[in-house]
């Protein structure tokens, strides 16, 4: 009694696992996968607060959601562009690229070394045919060879006929495209890794240098060195604001120009700075990318010393700049004083509350309530100089009411029970300046440039093959020609082909022979068939 022995496959061994492991993560449907993933990994970078751009709202984040916070604290969705699970998803992406293109790369370098394929021995079965009887043999392939190199086709001639073939730039073109991907991720990578971006909001007359405490924001990559920021200082000299005071578009911008002094290596410079046209320092670009306005203003104390003087900055909430801001006086004694409210550039109070109708400062006024509190010990911790921790303060009351004043430029107002006062001295603007390295923008901008180009090669060039042979039968000599599209949506095959068999019989309008000719061979076949 014969047994039957269960015969297993051989394990894999760890050179086989690689190629399998391989194989798979350079296919088609992985790279496709990897991209949705990709796709869907960035949503939660777009929905939630990212520690490297606002840190604020961050903790402001973290405070609202302390459930949510739990989940996504152990997980990164803070950091979300530099964690471990985003940066193994691109890595992938970008070997996966690498892994499809590579092998395309060398067939196509082989197929370029390689002539036009001999001619079918069934011409008739290709998409266009045709036949002519021939007035002369030599003669006539040589009129069809000239008629292949006009038309910029690569032409090889053999014993049975003649090949030829144009658009290989095609697939040239569809693998620049590929490839170009891949270096507009390697340009974005370099720009991220050793980039940054910062910001600074600068008050006329002020300036700021690019050093890491005078940036209201920084976003720098991994392997920047923040502490050894190129140095160089930017002043704001003046900032020149118009709007359009017209009935059409009014309140529209008509100019924003910020005239500035960059002190660089001990060489000072005046330079113009508008939107979009940045100024260059020390290979950075200095870029205009907000304003609006601030008030200046002189906070005394109970004591009746000057606890604060000078601008404090306000941000724009509307196209009309109606601006919310909050001024802190933290020294002020025997008790702190903080502000909040609204600046106006245009100020009016109708039955929608005290708002601004034109952006320009035509009648700026301050609206403002007062809070105090005893002086808070200082901790170290970062605070939000645009909004105001109510923890520890109490509103000012005036006959019961909380205490609500609105002085104009140049108006004074004086807090009850002797708390202090403040007196609206004017304004000034102010402007965002933000500075930013990116070392991979002309990979990025030159590789996106060849991906245009090469999507546009793979468009608009068409492959095609053509074929020519002479054939002797019994009924004498004749040409046959036929053509093949390599793509889809082409045109004017069967021109090429009608063409190609005239040049070489010599006929410069041979189309009811070849006509005749052609339909002959497809009834045949119809017949066959049958």
């Amino acid at each position: 009694m014969a047994s039957t022995a269960t015969q297993r496959a051989p394990a894999l061994g760890a050179g086989e696992m690689l190629r399998w492991f391989w194989t798979q993560l350079t296919s088609m449907r992985t790279a496709l996968i990897l991209l949705f993933l990709l796709a869907l990994a960035a949503i939660p970078g777009s929905i939630v607060p990212q520690r490297s751009s606002s840190p604020i709202r961050v903790n402001d984040f973290r405070e609202a959601h302390p459930n949510l916070d739990r989940i996504y604290q152990p997980l990164g969705v803070y950091d979300v562009y530099t964690s471990p699970w985003f940066s193994a998803i691109y890595l992938l992406l970008f070997a996966s690229l690498i892994g499809c293109i590579l092998p395309r790369i060398r067939q196509h370098v082989r197929a370029l070394r390689t002539p036009p394929p001999r001619v079918p021995a069934r011409l008739d079965r290709l998409p266009e045919y045709a036949g002519a009887a021939a007035a002369s043999t030599a003669p006539g392939l040589t009129a069809a060879h000239a008629f292949l190199k006009g038309r910029r086709f690569l032409v090889a001639r053999s014993e049975n006929g003649i090949s030829a073939e144009r658009g290989r730039w095609r697939e040239t073109g569809n693998l620049l495209f590929h490839t170009s991907l891949i270096f507009v991720l390697v340009g974005v990578a370099w720009s991220n890794l050793y980039g940054y971006k910062g910001s600074a909001m600068v008050v006329e007359g002020q300036g700021f240098s690019n050093t890491l405490t005078q940036f209201d924001e920084l976003r720098a990559g991994a392997f920047v060195d923040t502490n050894a920021l190129e140095p160089f200082t930017v002043i704001l000299d003046s900032f020149t604001v118009s709007f359009e005071t017209g009935e059409v578009q009014r309140g529209a911008a008509r100019q924003f120009d910020a005239e500035v002094t960059v002190v660089d290596g001990g060489q000072r410079r005046k330079e113009l700075l508008q939107v979009n046209h940045p100024v260059r320092v020390v290979g950075r670009s200095v870029h205009l990318i907000a304003h609006g306005y601030a008030a200046q203003v002189t906070i005394r104390d109970g004591d009746g010393r000057v606890a604060l003087s000078g601008p404090v900055i306000f941000l724009p909430q509307d196209g009309n700049f109606s601006s919310a801001g909050v001024i802190k006086a933290p020294d002020a004694r025997p008790e702190r004083l903080a502000f909040e409210g609204f600046f106006l550039p245009t100020a009016v109070v109708d039955d929608r509350g005290p708002r601004s109708v034109f952006p320009d400062a035509y009648n700026p006024e301050l609206f403002l309530n007062a809070w105090t509190g005893p002086p808070k010990k200082e901790t170290g911790l970062p605070e939000n100089v645009y909004s105001l921790d109510t923890s520890g303060l109490e509103p000012v009351q005036l006959n019961g009411d909380l205490a609500r004043f609105r002085p104009k430029v140049g108006e004074h107002y004086t807090l009850p029970d002797q708390m202090g006062s403040v007196t609206f001295d004017g304004w000034s603007r102010w402007a965002k300046l933000q500075t930013s390295s990116t070392p991979g923008l002309w990979l990025t901008v030159g590789s996106i440039a060849a991906a245009i180009v090469g999507l546009c090669l793979s468009l608009f060039i068409r492959p095609r093959r053509l074929w020519i042979r002479l054939v002797q039968d019994n009924d004498g000599a004749r040409f046959e020609a036929g053509g093949l599209d390599r793509a889809d949506a082409s045109t004017g095959l069967a021109e090429d082909v009608r063409g190609l068999l005239a040049a070489a019989v010599g006929d410069p309008s041979p189309n009811s022979d070849i006509d005749r000719d052609h339909a002959a061979v497809r009834n045949q076949e119809s017949e066959g068939e049958q």
